[in-house]
């Protein structure tokens, strides 16, 4: 599925430059490998590389809370976080962000840019033709930001269906219009928005009674408006065709990789089984609802 994918890289407006970061570092002109990466990636060794140098580097997209740098040059947000403490049980201590627009995310890893991607993204089919992704690190759920209290109650699309003068703001090439006709939503009540800051500016004018999105990305728009007097509705899966829509994030990797993503994939398991995994992604704003539970990789990959 690519609902992140649409909802949050639409309003990513990154530099692409990329931007090496070791906490705050320097730029990198020109760092692009012109190899085939189909070649570059046979025979692995990234792993026993990695140990020896004792650092190894991150693909990231610059989009609060996934993966970003802090107003002091830090690269942090759930997956570099999540990477560092994988990383040290496998003795590797130092990681380095290359940022790069989402879109030339896959590309940048395959020419060796940096080892692997750290930016949420997540699995399809599509991307598994690609890269090899780790098991997922969180599923991604929908919400609505409404006023405080909820005085409309919504907590699911058919909720705004039943409701024929409330109206809904959406995003731009987001899939929440399209989950929205099929609970029933008139074309009428929903509002199409550029980016999450008009968004949030049209809930504020009352344009719109809700703001459907992620509820990850909408309790970090909240996160940004302190004292606002809206609140995010408990995560839930809309249903197209009887089907729950989610999606689940993962790292990436090259396919060539295997021995490193045999070896984060069971320091990433560890993590799950011993209950640790929600507290390095909660200060970003997971919850529990947004754990990956039993959904594996191969099943994301359409192969499961």
């Amino acid at each position: 599925m690519t609902r992140l994918a649409v909802e949050r890289r639409d309003f990513l407006r990154a530099t692409g430059a990329g931007v090496l970061l070791a906490g705050a570092g320097p730029v990198l002109l020109g760092a692009c490998s012109t190899t085939d990466p189909g070649k570059e990636t046979q025979g692995g060794g990234t792993l026993e590389k990695a140990k020896s140098a004792g650092s190894i580097s991150i693909g990231f997209a610059n989009e609060s809370p996934y993966g970003y740098t802090d107003a002091s040059g830090k690269l942090t947000g759930e997956a570099p976080e999540l990477a560092r403490v994988i990383f040290k049980a496998l003795g590797i201590n130092e990681v380095k962000g290359v940022q790069v627009d989402f879109g030339g995310l896959i590309a940048g890893l395959n020419a060796k840019r940096f080892d692997i991607v750290a930016a949420g993204m997540f699995i399809t089919p599509e991307r598994c033709q690609q890269v090899a992704f780790s098991e997922p690190e969180y599923c991604g759920l929908t919400g609505f930001l409404v006023p405080k209290g909820n005085p409309d109650d919504i907590t699911k699309l058919e909720d705004v269906a039943a409701k024929p003068d409330f109206k809904i703001g959406v995003m731009t090439g987001a899939v929440e219009k399209g989950y929205a006709e099929g609970a029933g939503v008139r074309a009428d009540q929903i509002e199409v928005f550029n980016d999450q800051t008009a968004a949030f500016e049209g809930l504020e004018a009352e344009r719109v009674g809700a703001v459907c999105l992620t509820a990850i990305s909408l309790r970090d728009v909240l996160k940004k408006h302190p004292g606002a007097p809206f609140e995010v509705t408990a995560p839930y899966a809309p249903k197209v065709d009887g089907k729950e829509q989610f999606g689940c994030g993962g790292f990436a990797f090259r396919k060539g990789d295997k021995d490193l993503l045999d070896a984060f994939n069971a320091e990433l398991k560890k993590l799950k089984d011993g209950n640790k995994l929600l507290p390095i992604i909660q200060p970003f704003g997971f919850t529990e609802a947004e754990l990956p539970g039993e959904h594996t990789a191969a099943e994301l990959c359409g192969a499961g």
